[in-house]
């Protein structure tokens, strides 16, 4: 008879807590810490289906975090010869936690994975396909490249602020004011070399972005996204680089049975506290996927523009190619949104009104992905 044996795994890059439990004994047991090497993962499987009588069926655990899937896929991939292994990534935020939690440890934590394990209170992280990883991956260091632009930028108007230089033009970063700083001379050379690499680094970064960007429009071409990632473009706010992440962030859409799982899963749901007939709810949960949340609240902010029916140039280019329903749909979509945007913007704030319009946005692209468009 085959006995279903349960292990949490607490992975760090220096080491790997485990733990084994099982629905009969309700108890941990062989809890060590080894080396983070599959081989020593190997060793531990192997002696322990040998101490239990070998017929063992292991079911692997652990928190997404550090290690991504390279774990998941050298215990999937393995070729187990005297028992059966298998591996789940357990999403943290749909874990169990307790305030009364007040030590923390690596023997606790994994020992916590695997009574999750036992009893399923848990929820089980996507894991893409190696093509979707790897172009998560690239998009991701593209946002990267993004952020240290942006801090460069803060960087120079902080310097020139700290030494009585002041833009009087409109907006900063129009080709006005980048020729403003580029006129700039100090009396001191060291600043005013400071002040060049500076401006040098911007230029460099900026023409690494379009160069990146135009990566990315090319992976959107491939016939694997193409379609999906046309079919997003007809959302105000949603360009290729949006829509390309949203594809393979989440890959299967259908996985989420309702539009407001979507969103519960992009943590843009309200979080609640109620009792009897006590309701409070509060912000947003924050929980899963962050940087598509991110994503989402940034396209948002284009709800704030135009009027309503209202179609840019780059809207309406955006949508050639797609089907009249699909269009309508968005076209639906995008004024409801900017109905939503002024109406809560009249008698709230602004960010309020962006995750608001985000949060619906999410149903609708759902809607769009799984073809639930009438």
């Amino acid at each position: 008879m085959t006995s279903i044996i349960y292990i949490g795994m607490d992975v760090h890059t220096t080491n790997y807590t485990i733990c084994a439990f099982t629905m009969e004994g309700q108890k941990a047991f062989a809890q060590t810490t080894i080396n983070p090497e599959f081989g020593e993962l190997e060793k531990y499987l192997t002696t322990l289906n040998t101490q239990l009588g070998g017929s063992c069926h292991f079911v692997c655990g652990y928190e997404a975090g550090c290690l991504g899937y390279s774990l998941y896929h050298q215990i999937m991939k393995h070729n187990w010869k005297s028992f059966e292994a298998e591996c789940i990534i357990l999403a943290p935020t749909t874990m169990p936690r307790s305030s009364k939690d007040a030590v923390k440890t690596d023997k606790r934590d994994a020992k916590k994975i695997a009574q999750c394990l036992t009893y399923g209170t848990y929820s089980k992280v996507y894991i893409p396909t190696d093509e979707d990883n790897a172009v998560k991956e690239y998009i991701r260091m593209r946002d990267d490249a993004q952020k240290l632009l942006k801090q460069t930028k803060q960087q120079i108007i902080a310097l020139c602020t700290r030494h009585g230089c002041y833009f009087e033009g409109r907006a900063n970063w129009t080709q006005t004011h980048i020729a403003w700083l580029r006129s700039l001379r100090f009396p001191q050379a060291v600043l005013q070399e400071a002040l060049d690499e500076y401006l040098t680094t911007c230029t460099q970064l900026s023409e690494k972005l379009e160069r990146l960007d135009r990566r990315i429009a090319e992976m959107a071409q491939n016939d694997r996204y193409a379609e999906k990632v046309r079919k997003l473009g007809c959302f105000k706010g949603i360009a290729i680089h949006t829509a390309l992440s949203c594809v393979v962030e989440i890959g299967d859409f259908k996985r989420f049975p309702s539009a407001q799982q979507f969103s519960a899963f992009l943590g843009l749901v309200p979080t609640e506290h109620s009792s009897g007939d006590s309701q409070h709810r509060g912000g947003i949960t924050k929980a899963g996927n962050s940087h598509l949340r991110r994503l989402l609240i940034e396209s948002a902010s284009a709800f704030n523009k135009g009027s309503v029916g209202q179609k840019s140039k780059a809207l309406r280019k955006r949508q050639e190619g797609n089907t009249c329903e699909t269009i309508a749909y968005a076209d639906r979509a995008n004024e409801r949104l900017r109905r939503k945007y002024l109406r809560i913007t009249f008698r709230s704030k602004a960010n309020i009104a962006k995750t608001a319009v985000a949060r619906e946005l999410s149903c609708f692209i759902w809607g769009m992905m799984t073809g639930n468009i009438t």
